[in-house]
Protein backbone atom coordinates (compact mmCIF):
# COMPACT_ATOMS: atom_id res chain seq x y z
CA UNK A 1 0.00 0.00 0.00
CA UNK A 2 1.46 3.32 -0.88
CA UNK A 3 0.59 5.80 2.01
CA UNK A 4 0.68 9.56 0.91
CA UNK A 5 2.07 12.13 3.15
CA UNK A 6 0.23 15.89 3.00
CA UNK A 7 1.79 18.32 1.25
CA UNK A 8 3.56 21.15 3.52
CA UNK A 9 5.28 24.07 1.96
CA UNK A 10 9.26 23.60 2.03
CA UNK A 11 10.84 25.87 4.47
CA UNK A 12 12.20 29.27 3.06
CA UNK A 13 15.79 29.06 3.62
CA UNK A 14 17.72 32.12 2.48
CA UNK A 15 21.07 32.17 1.10
CA UNK A 16 23.23 34.99 3.28
CA UNK A 17 26.46 36.32 3.46
CA UNK A 18 28.68 35.66 5.90
CA UNK A 19 29.24 39.04 7.08
CA UNK A 20 25.53 39.21 7.42
CA UNK A 21 25.76 37.63 11.14
CA UNK A 22 25.91 39.99 13.83
CA UNK A 23 28.50 39.71 16.79
CA UNK A 24 31.56 38.83 14.71
CA UNK A 25 34.49 39.98 12.80
CA UNK A 26 36.77 38.38 10.33
CA UNK A 27 39.95 39.30 9.41
CA UNK A 28 43.33 37.81 7.74
CA UNK A 29 46.81 38.09 7.56
CA UNK A 30 49.44 36.15 5.19
CA UNK A 31 53.36 35.12 4.33
CA UNK A 32 52.32 35.62 0.28
CA UNK A 33 55.93 34.41 -0.28
CA UNK A 34 56.36 31.52 2.31
CA UNK A 35 52.79 30.13 1.83
CA UNK A 36 51.13 30.22 5.07
CA UNK A 37 48.57 32.78 7.19
CA UNK A 38 46.37 33.46 9.82
CA UNK A 39 42.63 34.16 10.19
CA UNK A 40 40.90 36.04 12.66
CA UNK A 41 36.91 35.53 13.88
CA UNK A 42 36.67 38.38 16.65
CA UNK A 43 33.75 38.46 19.28
CA UNK A 44 34.13 41.83 20.55
CA UNK A 45 31.02 41.22 22.84
CA UNK A 46 32.48 37.88 23.87
CA UNK A 47 30.72 34.43 22.56
CA UNK A 48 29.46 31.30 24.03
CA UNK A 49 31.73 28.55 22.45
CA UNK A 50 31.58 24.76 22.41
CA UNK A 51 33.92 22.80 20.35
CA UNK A 52 34.22 18.70 18.84
CA UNK A 53 37.65 17.19 18.26
CA UNK A 54 37.51 14.26 15.61
CA UNK A 55 41.00 13.98 14.39
CA UNK A 56 43.89 12.22 15.98
CA UNK A 57 46.64 14.88 15.23
CA UNK A 58 45.10 18.47 16.76
CA UNK A 59 47.17 21.72 16.90
CA UNK A 60 44.98 23.74 19.36
CA UNK A 61 45.11 26.42 22.22
CA UNK A 62 42.76 26.72 25.19
CA UNK A 63 40.50 24.53 23.89
CA UNK A 64 39.71 22.96 27.48
CA UNK A 65 38.30 26.23 28.35
CA UNK A 66 35.15 25.16 26.12
CA UNK A 67 34.31 22.46 28.12
CA UNK A 68 30.73 22.25 28.86
CA UNK A 69 31.57 21.20 32.78
CA UNK A 70 33.75 24.53 33.12
CA UNK A 71 32.74 27.95 33.69
CA UNK A 72 30.09 29.31 31.00
CA UNK A 73 31.55 32.62 29.59
CA UNK A 74 32.47 33.86 26.67
CA UNK A 75 35.40 33.79 24.44
CA UNK A 76 36.82 36.64 22.03
CA UNK A 77 38.47 35.02 19.23
CA UNK A 78 38.82 31.86 17.44
CA UNK A 79 42.16 31.67 15.17
CA UNK A 80 42.98 28.99 12.36
CA UNK A 81 46.23 29.04 11.36
CA UNK A 82 48.96 27.34 8.95
CA UNK A 83 52.28 26.21 10.55
CA UNK A 84 51.47 22.92 12.36
CA UNK A 85 51.78 23.81 16.47
CA UNK A 86 54.69 26.48 15.59
CA UNK A 87 51.65 28.75 14.66
CA UNK A 88 50.27 28.33 17.94
CA UNK A 89 52.44 31.77 18.99
CA UNK A 90 49.80 33.49 16.39
CA UNK A 91 47.14 33.88 19.41
CA UNK A 92 49.63 36.09 21.44
CA UNK A 93 49.39 38.98 18.78
CA UNK A 94 45.51 38.29 18.45
CA UNK A 95 45.60 39.25 22.81
CA UNK A 96 47.92 41.76 22.40
CA UNK A 97 45.49 43.61 19.85
CA UNK A 98 42.73 42.73 22.00
CA UNK A 99 43.53 43.96 24.97
CA UNK A 100 44.59 47.02 23.26
CA UNK A 101 41.12 47.59 21.76
CA UNK A 102 39.64 47.30 25.07
CA UNK A 103 38.50 43.22 24.48
CA UNK A 104 38.58 41.05 26.99
CA UNK A 105 37.51 39.18 29.92
CA UNK A 106 37.57 42.08 33.05
CA UNK A 107 39.34 39.84 36.20
CA UNK A 108 39.26 43.05 38.29
CA UNK A 109 42.77 43.63 37.48
CA UNK A 110 43.67 43.49 34.07
CA UNK A 111 41.16 42.78 30.62
CA UNK A 112 42.12 39.00 29.71
CA UNK A 113 40.64 38.04 25.81
CA UNK A 114 39.97 34.04 25.78
CA UNK A 115 41.34 33.08 22.62
CA UNK A 116 41.42 29.61 21.20
CA UNK A 117 42.97 28.71 18.02
CA UNK A 118 43.53 25.55 15.95
CA UNK A 119 46.54 25.25 12.82
CA UNK A 120 47.12 23.38 9.97
CA UNK A 121 49.76 21.85 8.88
CA UNK A 122 50.97 23.36 5.69
CA UNK A 123 54.87 23.29 5.89
CA UNK A 124 55.20 20.90 3.40
CA UNK A 125 53.98 23.97 0.95
CA UNK A 126 55.66 26.75 0.20
CA UNK A 127 58.68 27.66 2.86
CA UNK A 128 58.70 25.17 5.80
CA UNK A 129 60.65 27.99 7.99
CA UNK A 130 57.76 30.19 6.87
CA UNK A 131 55.53 30.24 10.07
CA UNK A 132 52.50 32.29 11.60
CA UNK A 133 53.86 34.46 14.61
CA UNK A 134 52.93 37.38 16.96
CA UNK A 135 53.05 40.11 14.53
CA UNK A 136 50.53 37.83 12.22
CA UNK A 137 48.29 37.24 14.61
CA UNK A 138 48.17 40.61 15.43
CA UNK A 139 47.88 42.31 11.71
CA UNK A 140 44.94 40.01 11.27
CA UNK A 141 42.92 40.68 14.30
CA UNK A 142 43.50 44.36 13.70
CA UNK A 143 41.94 44.09 9.95
CA UNK A 144 39.04 41.93 11.59
CA UNK A 145 38.30 44.70 14.29
CA UNK A 146 38.49 47.26 11.59
CA UNK A 147 37.28 45.90 8.60
CA UNK A 148 35.48 42.66 8.55
CA UNK A 149 36.54 40.79 5.59
CA UNK A 150 35.45 37.30 5.25
CA UNK A 151 37.49 36.53 2.44
CA UNK A 152 37.50 33.09 0.45
CA UNK A 153 40.17 31.16 -1.33
CA UNK A 154 43.84 31.06 -0.88
CA UNK A 155 43.91 33.72 1.63
CA UNK A 156 44.64 34.19 5.89
CA UNK A 157 44.93 30.32 7.19
CA UNK A 158 43.52 28.98 4.04
CA UNK A 159 47.17 30.32 2.25
CA UNK A 160 49.14 26.99 2.48
CA UNK A 161 46.22 24.63 2.42
CA UNK A 162 46.12 21.48 0.26
CA UNK A 163 44.08 18.73 -0.13
CA UNK A 164 44.36 14.87 -1.66
CA UNK A 165 47.96 14.46 -0.11
CA UNK A 166 47.78 10.13 0.53
CA UNK A 167 50.66 9.96 -2.09
CA UNK A 168 52.90 12.59 -2.03
CA UNK A 169 52.03 16.50 -2.56
CA UNK A 170 53.06 16.08 -6.30
CA UNK A 171 49.90 14.62 -6.50
CA UNK A 172 47.82 16.79 -4.53
CA UNK A 173 45.59 19.95 -5.40
CA UNK A 174 45.28 23.05 -3.55
CA UNK A 175 42.61 23.85 -0.56
CA UNK A 176 41.88 26.97 1.19
CA UNK A 177 39.28 28.67 3.23
CA UNK A 178 35.62 29.04 2.32
CA UNK A 179 32.33 30.24 3.82
CA UNK A 180 28.83 29.86 3.57
CA UNK A 181 25.87 31.21 5.34
CA UNK A 182 21.75 30.39 5.80
CA UNK A 183 18.83 31.93 7.54
CA UNK A 184 15.74 30.88 8.44
CA UNK A 185 13.24 33.09 10.16
CA UNK A 186 15.04 35.11 12.62
CA UNK A 187 18.17 32.53 12.77
CA UNK A 188 21.22 33.11 10.97
CA UNK A 189 23.81 30.74 10.83
CA UNK A 190 27.30 30.27 9.19
CA UNK A 191 30.10 28.11 8.85
CA UNK A 192 33.94 29.09 7.95
CA UNK A 193 36.47 25.97 7.16
CA UNK A 194 40.11 25.33 6.38
CA UNK A 195 40.42 22.69 3.94
CA UNK A 196 43.40 20.71 4.20
CA UNK A 197 42.59 17.53 4.06
CA UNK A 198 44.72 14.36 3.34
CA UNK A 199 41.54 12.85 1.31
CA UNK A 200 39.34 13.51 -1.48
CA UNK A 201 36.81 16.55 -1.23
CA UNK A 202 33.38 16.15 -3.33
CA UNK A 203 30.38 18.68 -3.70
CA UNK A 204 26.73 18.68 -1.99
CA UNK A 205 26.01 16.94 -5.06
CA UNK A 206 28.46 14.30 -4.49
CA UNK A 207 30.96 15.23 -7.31
CA UNK A 208 34.56 14.70 -6.60
CA UNK A 209 36.02 18.51 -6.96
CA UNK A 210 39.26 18.08 -5.39
CA UNK A 211 41.98 15.47 -4.47
CA UNK A 212 44.57 12.50 -5.16
CA UNK A 213 45.60 12.79 -8.94
CA UNK A 214 47.22 10.26 -10.92
CA UNK A 215 51.19 10.70 -11.59
CA UNK A 216 50.25 12.41 -14.91
CA UNK A 217 48.04 14.91 -12.86
CA UNK A 218 44.92 14.46 -16.01
CA UNK A 219 42.97 12.39 -13.31
CA UNK A 220 41.68 11.81 -10.32
CA UNK A 221 42.35 8.67 -8.00
CA UNK A 222 40.80 7.29 -5.16
CA UNK A 223 42.21 8.01 -1.62
CA UNK A 224 39.57 5.67 0.03
CA UNK A 225 41.49 3.23 -2.31
CA UNK A 226 44.84 3.59 -1.96
CA UNK A 227 43.88 3.57 1.92
CA UNK A 228 42.74 0.22 1.62
CA UNK A 229 45.75 -1.02 -0.45
CA UNK A 230 47.80 -0.43 2.62
CA UNK A 231 48.85 -3.50 3.93
CA UNK A 232 51.40 -2.32 7.07
CA UNK A 233 51.05 -0.21 9.37
CA UNK A 234 51.75 3.96 8.50
CA UNK A 235 53.05 7.01 9.77
CA UNK A 236 50.05 8.29 8.04
CA UNK A 237 52.12 10.64 5.91
CA UNK A 238 53.86 12.64 9.12
CA UNK A 239 50.03 13.98 9.82
CA UNK A 240 50.45 16.83 7.36
CA UNK A 241 46.46 17.65 7.57
CA UNK A 242 43.40 19.26 9.34
CA UNK A 243 40.59 20.70 8.61
CA UNK A 244 39.35 23.70 10.81
CA UNK A 245 36.02 25.23 11.18
CA UNK A 246 33.38 27.33 12.93
CA UNK A 247 29.82 27.77 12.87
CA UNK A 248 28.34 31.07 14.43
CA UNK A 249 24.75 31.45 14.76
CA UNK A 250 22.50 33.81 16.36
CA UNK A 251 20.98 30.86 18.41
CA UNK A 252 20.25 31.56 22.22
CA UNK A 253 22.51 28.51 23.09
CA UNK A 254 24.95 27.44 25.76
CA UNK A 255 28.33 25.86 25.82
CA UNK A 256 26.88 21.98 26.27
CA UNK A 257 24.19 22.43 23.07
CA UNK A 258 26.98 24.34 21.12
CA UNK A 259 28.73 21.18 21.66
CA UNK A 260 26.55 19.34 20.32
CA UNK A 261 25.87 21.28 16.87
CA UNK A 262 29.18 21.84 16.27
CA UNK A 263 30.08 17.93 16.36
CA UNK A 264 26.61 17.56 14.21
CA UNK A 265 28.43 20.13 11.79
CA UNK A 266 31.62 17.74 11.62
CA UNK A 267 28.28 15.36 9.93
CA UNK A 268 29.60 17.74 6.82
CA UNK A 269 33.30 16.55 6.81
CA UNK A 270 32.24 12.98 6.77
CA UNK A 271 29.84 13.73 3.51
CA UNK A 272 32.51 16.13 1.90
CA UNK A 273 36.02 14.20 2.59
CA UNK A 274 36.71 11.03 2.17
CA UNK A 275 38.80 9.57 3.97
CA UNK A 276 38.34 11.72 7.03
CA UNK A 277 39.31 12.05 10.86
CA UNK A 278 41.98 9.92 10.62
CA UNK A 279 45.19 9.79 12.96
CA UNK A 280 46.70 11.86 10.00
CA UNK A 281 44.11 14.99 10.54
CA UNK A 282 43.20 17.02 13.50
CA UNK A 283 39.63 17.89 12.38
CA UNK A 284 38.50 20.37 14.30
CA UNK A 285 34.89 22.00 14.56
CA UNK A 286 33.82 25.07 16.63
CA UNK A 287 30.46 26.69 17.15
CA UNK A 288 29.98 29.97 19.01
CA UNK A 289 26.71 32.10 20.15
CA UNK A 290 26.94 35.84 19.12
CA UNK A 291 24.82 39.21 18.37
CA UNK A 292 21.24 39.51 19.44
CA UNK A 293 19.91 36.20 20.59
CA UNK A 294 17.08 34.06 18.99
CA UNK A 295 15.19 30.81 20.27
CA UNK A 296 16.37 27.76 18.06
CA UNK A 297 15.80 24.13 18.44
CA UNK A 298 19.37 22.27 18.44
CA UNK A 299 18.87 19.58 16.66
CA UNK A 300 17.50 22.07 14.32
CA UNK A 301 20.37 24.00 14.36
CA UNK A 302 22.87 21.11 14.17
CA UNK A 303 21.45 19.87 11.45
CA UNK A 304 21.57 23.44 9.28
CA UNK A 305 24.87 23.66 10.66
CA UNK A 306 26.00 20.39 8.89
CA UNK A 307 24.25 21.52 5.88
CA UNK A 308 26.17 25.08 5.58
CA UNK A 309 29.20 23.89 6.60
CA UNK A 310 29.39 21.20 3.47
CA UNK A 311 28.65 23.77 1.61
CA UNK A 312 31.31 25.96 2.71
CA UNK A 313 33.76 23.02 2.19
CA UNK A 314 32.72 23.15 -1.64
CA UNK A 315 33.46 27.10 -1.60
CA UNK A 316 36.85 26.99 -0.16
CA UNK A 317 37.81 24.42 -3.25
CA UNK A 318 35.91 26.70 -5.71
CA UNK A 319 37.89 30.02 -4.33
CA UNK A 320 41.17 28.21 -4.13
CA UNK A 321 41.90 26.74 -7.91
CA UNK A 322 45.18 27.87 -10.00
CA UNK A 323 46.94 26.87 -12.80
CA UNK A 324 48.83 23.68 -11.85
CA UNK A 325 52.02 24.67 -13.13
CA UNK A 326 52.14 27.13 -10.23
CA UNK A 327 50.69 24.87 -7.90
CA UNK A 328 53.26 22.70 -8.76
CA UNK A 329 56.10 25.45 -8.12
CA UNK A 330 54.71 25.89 -4.89
CA UNK A 331 55.32 21.86 -3.85
CA UNK A 332 58.28 20.82 -2.23
CA UNK A 333 59.66 17.91 -4.28
CA UNK A 334 58.51 15.25 -1.73
CA UNK A 335 58.68 11.21 -3.12
CA UNK A 336 55.37 9.91 -4.57
CA UNK A 337 54.60 6.86 -2.19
Amino acid sequence: MKIKTPFRAAVQRQEIPFSALDGVRVGNAQDDAGLTGVTVLCFPDGAKTGVDIRGGGPASRETPVLDPTKEDIGIHAIVFSGGSAYGLAASDGVMRCLEENGVGYDTGFALVPLVVQSCIYDLSYGSASARPDAAMGYAACENALRENRPVSGSVGAGTGATVGKFCGMNRSMKGGIGYAAMQIGELKLGAVVVVNALGDVYSTGGEKIAGLMDESRTEFCDSVEELYRVSVPQDLFSRTNTTIGAIVTNGKFDKAQLTRIAAQAGNAYARAIRPVGTLADGDTVYASSCGVPVAADVNMAGTLAAEVMAKAIADAIASSKMDDAEYLSHCLALPAR
